[in-house]
């Protein structure tokens, strides 16, 4: 199994109208994509924060989680994903 974690850091101009749409493209991949395994993600509680956003997903191997990655619905999220943040950082381990 692998674990696919992501870190997001937004830009000071993301509403919070931004990070809650976000969050719901996120959250509706799982119905389309069929390789993900498991999938959360949410805002960062604590009150100094490093990032802003994290996902945590998991998949069979690095071959579905290829396959999640070119998915156009992924790339369509992934596009948002890139236009609110300063900051991107992702680590894949197995388990």
């Amino acid at each position: 199994m692998l674990k696919h974690l992501v870190l997001l850091k937004f830009k000071e101009s993301v509403t919070d109208e931004q990070k809650d749409d976000l969050e719901k493209s996120l959250l509706a991949l799982p119905k389309v994509i069929k390789e993900i395994k498991g999938y959360e993600c949410g805002s960062d509680l604590r009150p100094i924060k490093t990032f802003d956003f994290a996902l945590v997903s998991t998949f069979d191997d690095f071959a579905a989680m290829k396959i999640y990655q070119v998915h156009p619905d992924h790339v369509n999220v992934l596009t948002k994903v890139r236009n609110l943040s300063v900051r991107i950082e992702a680590v894949d381990f197995e388990f």
